[in-house]
C-alpha cells in the first residue's frame, strides 16, 4: 500500500509543477490551475486513506463543507476584492500548519515518546514560528487592504529592538522544547510569541508596500506547509509547500527590484507613514490643466496610439469594464491601444492583470514597464487610470524624494497624458506627483468609471 501513496504523491507533485508552469501564460492559466487542483484532490486521497484513527466519514464531511465555503466565496468575492481574499487564504494555510504541528507535538508528549528525534522537533518549532506569524500577518494585511485596519504604516518607538527580542525569545523556547521534550508549554508560549511578532512586522508596513507583504506571506505560508511535512513524514506536503514557498520568495525578490528598495527596507516599514515635503513639488506650486470629457473624447479620437497605465483606483472605482468598450471603441477607428502594467501596481502580484482578464482584455494587449516604457515618447495619449507613484517623474528627477530611483512608467515623456483621479491627493508614498503640473498633462477628474463611461459615450456619437 505504501508504494502506491508514494506513486500517488509523485504524480501528484509532478502535477503541481506542470501547473504552475502552465500559469506563465494566461491563455494555459486556467489548465494549470486545474492541472493543480487535480494533483491536490489526488494527495487528498492519498492521504485520507492512510488515516486509521479518524472516521473516514467525519474527514468527508470536513471536506464538503471545507469545498462549499470555497465555492460561496470564489463566486461571492468581487475580483477587486481578491488581494484581502489572497492574504485571508495565505494566513488560513499559516493556521493549519499551526493546528497540525501543535497536535502533534501534544500527541507525541501524551504518548511519552520522550525521544523525538531532533530534525522532527526543529520542523515542529519551525512550524508553530513561520505559520504563527503567517497567520496573524496575513489578518493584518487582510484588514488594512479590505479597510477594517488602518492602511497606513503604524511605527512606535522601539518597534523593532521589541521585533528582535521577541525573535530571541522564539529561539530560546525553541532551544527549550527541544531539551525539555515532554513539556509541551514551551510550544504554546512560542505559538502566542509568533502571533504577535506577525501582527508587529506586518502593522509598519504601508499600503505601497502590499503587494511585496502579500507575495512574502504566501512564501512563509509554503515554508509553513514544508515543515509541517517534515513534522508528518508526508513527502507531497513538503514539495507542495517547497514550491509554494520558493516562488513567493522569487516573487518577492523580483517586486523589490522593481520598486527599487530591498526586502529589509521593506519589512522596516514606515514608507508613506509620514507626508514628505521633499518627494515633489508642494502642492501649492503645482498649476493642472483639466480636460472635459468632450475634449477628452475627441484626443481620444484623432490619436494614432494610446497606452493606458491602470492602478489601485481602476479596481476601487471598477472601471476595468468601461476600459475595455474604450478599447474597443478606439481599435474601431484602427488606434493601437495597448496597457503598460507596473510591477507593483495595485495591492497584489499581478492585480492589474487579474482585473484586466476579468474583462476579457486579451492578455497580448497587457506589456510589461521593461518592454513598453521606449514606446512612451513616440505615443499620442497616455491615459492613466488610477496610478500614482508608479508615473511619477520625481522617481528619476528627485533625489531628495522617498521613491528616488524606483523604476517608473516614463508616460511623461508622451504626448500628451490624461489623469482619471478622483482629486489631487497623494499616493501612498505621500509625495506630489509632479506629472500632474507638465505641460504636456490633463487631469481628467471624478469617477474613473463615471468619467471614461461618458467619454466612451461621446465617441459613440462621433
Amino acid at each position: 500500500m505504501n508504494v502506491y501513496i508514494q506513486l500517488a504523491y509523485l504524480i501528484a507533485s509532478v502535477l503541481f509543477i506542470i501547473g504552475i508552469k502552465k500559469m506563465n501564460k494566461t491563455s494555459d492559466a486556467r489548465g494549470g490551475n486545474m492541472i493543480s487542483s487535480i494533483g491536490m484532490l489526488i494527495a487528498i486521497l492519498a492521504t485520507v486513506v492512510q488515516v486509521e484513527a479518524i472516521s473516514l466519514i467525519d474527514i468527508f464531511i470536513c471536506m464538503i463543507i471545507g469545498s462549499a465555503i470555497g465555492l460561496y466565496t470564489a463566486y461571492k468575492v468581487e475580483m477587486t476584492q481578491m488581494p484581502e481574499m489572497v492574504a485571508l487564504f495565505n494566513g488560513f494555510g499559516g493556521l493549519a500548519s499551526v493546528f497540525v504541528s501543535i497536535s502533534d507535538y501534544w500527541l507525541k508528549s501524551q504518548e511519552h515518546v520522550i525521544n523525538i528525534d531532533i530534525i522532527t522537533v526543529i520542523s515542529i518549532m519551525l512550524s508553530v514560528f513561520i505559520g504563527g506569524i503567517t497567520f496573524t500577518g496575513s489578518m493584518i494585511a487582510w484588514g488594512k487592504l479590505s479597510g477594517k485596519v488602518n492602511g497606513n504604516a503604524i511605527i512606535f518607538k522601539g518597534q523593532h529592538p521589541l521585533n528582535l527580542v521577541l525573535f530571541i525569545v522564539s529561539v530560546v523556547l525553541s532551544v527549550l522544547a527541544v531539551i525539555y521534550q515532554a513539556d509541551y508549554i514551551y510550544i504554546i508560549i512560542l505559538t502566542v510569541v509568533s502571533f504577535i511578532l506577525g501582527v508587529l512586522v506586518v502593522i509598519p508596513i504601508g499600503g505601497a508596500d502590499m503587494p511585496v507583504v502579500i507575495s512574502l506571506l504566501n512564501s512563509y505560508s509554503g515554508m509553513a506547509a514544508c515543515t509541517t511535512g517534515f513534522v508528518l513524514n508526508n513527502n507531497v506536503l513538503i514539495v507542495a509547500g517547497a514550491l509554494v514557498g520558493a516562488s513567493g520568495i522569487i516573487l518577492t525578490n523580483i517586486m523589490c527590484k522593481a520598486m527599487n528598495r530591498s526586502l529589509v527596507s521593506v519589512l522596516l516599514g514606515g514608507f508613506g507613514a509620514t507626508n514628505t515635503s521633499g518627494g515633489g513639488a508642494a502642492g501649492s506650486e503645482i498649476v493642472v490643466k483639466e480636460v472635459g470629457v468632450e475634449e477628452a473624447a475627441m484626443l481620444f479620437d484623432s490619436a494614432s496610439s494610446v497606452i493606458v497605465v491602470p492602478g489601485y483606483g481602476m479596481a476601487v472605482a471598477q472601471a476595468q469594464h468601461i476600459i475595455k468598450e474604450l478599447m474597443e471603441q478606439c481599435e474601431k477607428r484602427n488606434i493601437d491601444f495597448r496597457f503598460a502594467i507596473h510591477p507593483v501596481a495595485g495591492r497584489m502580484p499581478g492585480h492589474m492583470n487579474v482585473l484586466l482578464a476579468e474583462s476579457n482584455v486579451p492578455y497580448d494587449k497587457l506589456i510589461e514597464m521593461d518592454d513598453i516604457n521606449d514606446d512612451f515618447p513616440n505615443t499620442d495619449i497616455v491615459f492613466v487610470v488610477g496610478a500614482n507613484d508608479v508615473v511619477n517623474p520625481a522617481a528619476r528627477t528627485n533625489p531628495q524624494s522617498p521613491i528616488y530611483g524606483m523604476p517608473i512608467l516614463n508616460a511623461d515623456k508622451a504626448r500628451t497624458v490624461i489623469v482619471s483621479k478622483r482629486s489631487m491627493g497623494k499616493g501612498y508614498a505621500g509625495v506630489e506627483n509632479e506629472l500632474f503640473g507638465y505641460p504636456n498633462c490633463l487631469m481628467l477628474f471624478g469617477d474613473a468609471k463615471q468619467t471614461i463611461t461618458k467619454v466612451v459615450g461621446e465617441m459613440k456619437d462621433m
